[in-house]
C-alpha cells in the first residue's frame, strides 16, 4: 500500500486529501499542512515510487503504469483510513489522478481543488513529451527533469518550486522515471475525454498567471464546464501552492467550507 500520513481534526468530519505531481512527494504540501489541519482532517499520500512509497518499485515489478491503476491505489488508502468522501487537492499531474478517481469512484469526491492543473497539452508541452520519450533511456533522467522544470517554471520567482521538485526527483531512479514518463502516451486521449465529459463535482482551479503552458487550456475549459470555477493567482507560475501559499490556502479552505461533505 502507498505510504500515507494523517492529521486528524478533533471535531471536523471533513477530509482534505492531497495528491502531489510526478517527481514530487507529499512534502511539497509543507506550506499547507498547518492551515488545513486547523480546519479539517488531512491525508497526505506518496504516490508509488515517490517519497516514502519507493518500496513499491520492487513490490510491483511492472514496466508500465496507468492512471487508472495509480488512482486505484489512492482509493485503497481511503478505504484503509476509513474515508467515505473527501475534498481532493492536487497539483500538476495530481490533477489528472484526481479527475481519474472522479470516473472510478465519483461518490468519494466532494470537491476538486486543482492547482497547476493539466487539462490539455499545447504545442510546447507535446514537444516536451516527444523529446522526453526519445531520450528517456539515453539521457540521465535528472537532466531531462531539470530541463522540463526550467521550461515549465522559467522565471526567477519560480526558483523555489524548481528546486523543490528537482530535489524530490533526485530520489527517483532512472527506471522509475521511465515508468512514470510512459504515462504521457495515454494523457492526450484521457484529457480529451475529461474535457468532453464533465462530472457534477464542484471544482476550483487555482492557476498561476505565469503558468503559460497550462493556464490557457483551463481558461477554455471552465467556459464549458458549469461546475468549474477558475481563480488566477497573481505573481505565480505552475506550482501555486508553493509560490503563493497563503492565497492558495485561504481560497481552498473557503471552497471546502462552501461545499461541505458532512454539513
Amino acid at each position: 500500500m502507498l505510504h500515507y500520513r494523517t492529521y486528524p481534526h478533533p471535531i471536523s468530519k471533513e477530509w482534505a486529501v492531497f495528491i502531489h505531481g510526478a517527481g514530487g512527494s507529499s512534502s511539497i504540501w509543507f506550506k499547507q499542512i498547518r492551515a488545513f489541519k486547523a480546519d479539517v482532517n488531512v491525508l497526505l499520500v506518496d504516490l508509488r515510487g515517490h517519497g516514502q512509497s519507493q518500496n513499491l518499485i520492487q513490490a510491483t515489478r511492472q514496466n508500465k503504469y496507468t492512471f487508472e491503476e495509480v488512482s486505484h491505489e489512492i482509493i485503497e488508502v481511503l478505504d484503509e483510513v476509513g474515508i467515505e468522501k473527501a475534498h481532493f487537492i492536487g497539483i500538476s499531474l495530481g490533477s489528472i489522478l484526481i479527475r481519474t478517481i472522479g470516473e472510478l469512484a465519483p461518490e468519494r469526491i466532494q470537491t476538486m481543488i486543482l492547482g497547476g492543473a493539466v487539462t490539455r497539452l499545447n504545442i510546447r508541452s507535446r514537444f516536451l513529451v516527444v523529446v522526453g520519450n526519445m531520450f528517456k533511456r539515453i539521457i540521465p533522467y535528472l537532466w531531462l527533469y531539470k530541463l522540463f522544470a526550467w521550461i515549465i517554471m522559467p522565471r526567477k520567482r519560480h526558483e523555489e518550486s524548481r528546486s523543490l521538485f528537482v530535489n524530490e526527483a533526485k530520489k527517483l531512479c532512472q527506471k522509475e522515471f521511465v515508468r512514470w514518463f510512459r504515462l504521457t502516451y495515454d494523457v492526450n486521449p484521457l484529457l480529451r475525454f475529461f474535457e468532453e465529459k464533465e462530472i457534477p463535482v464542484p471544482t476550483l482551479y487555482l492557476m498561476g498567471e505565469e503558468d503559460y503552458m497550462f493556464l490557457p487550456p483551463v481558461q477554455a475549459l471552465v467556459k464549458k464546464h458549469i461546475h468549474s470555477t477558475l481563480q488566477i493567482v497573481r505573481d505565480s507560475g505552475h506550482v501555486v501552492n508553493v509560490e503563493q501559499p497563503q492565497f492558495f490556502n485561504e481560497r481552498s479552505i473557503a471552497f471546502i467550507h462552501a461545499h461541505p461533505a458532512f454539513g
